[in-house]
């Protein structure tokens, strides 16, 4: 199913979402939607408050716009690693359509998530998945690309 993707000023974007503790036919069910939903808008990520569910959820694939499809859900991530260095990327978002901005965040991290089947999960990224994944973390803390200072 496709949802109704929430545009700024709508205040869903600016609430801390809460923590997934049922990992059910419900979560997988929520999933596929916001996969569907992503690949529709067409964007390359989307957390569960853009469709309007306050819960630490967000989905990913930024491979797919340029070769093979590589869907990943994300629940209750959480950065646990972080690079000194620093890169810059225009960033878009669904709920702030037609604009994109400038944002300076840590190059590399290490993100740790529980898969659907509520099994812990641990990997590091860097580039643009390195953005994108800080990008939808984001959004489940109510914070948005816009929020930024503009890199020099």
């Amino acid at each position: 199913m496709i949802w109704p993707i929430l545009s700024l000023p709508d205040p869903v974007l600016r609430e801390v979402c809460a923590p997934v503790l049922v990992f059910s036919a419900d979560l997988r069910s929520l999933a596929g939607d916001m996969l569907d939903t992503m690949y529709d808008a067409p964007g390359r990520g989307l957390a569960a408050p853009q469709i309007g569910v306050r819960r630490r959820v967000f989905v990913m694939d930024t491979d797919w716009k340029d070769g093979a499809p590589n869907p990943m859900v994300f629940v209750n991530p959480e950065i646990v690693g972080r690079s000194g260095a620093l890169k810059t990327f225009e960033e878009g978002c669904l709920s702030i359509p037609g604009r994109k901005v400038m944002v300076e965040r840590p190059a590399e991290v290490t993100l740790r998530w529980y898969d659907l089947d509520g099994t812990m999960q641990k990997q590091w990224f860097d580039g643009f998945p390195a953005a994108c994944v800080q990008h939808e973390l984001d959004h489940l803390d109510g914070r948005l690309c816009i929020d930024y200072p503009v890199p020099e």
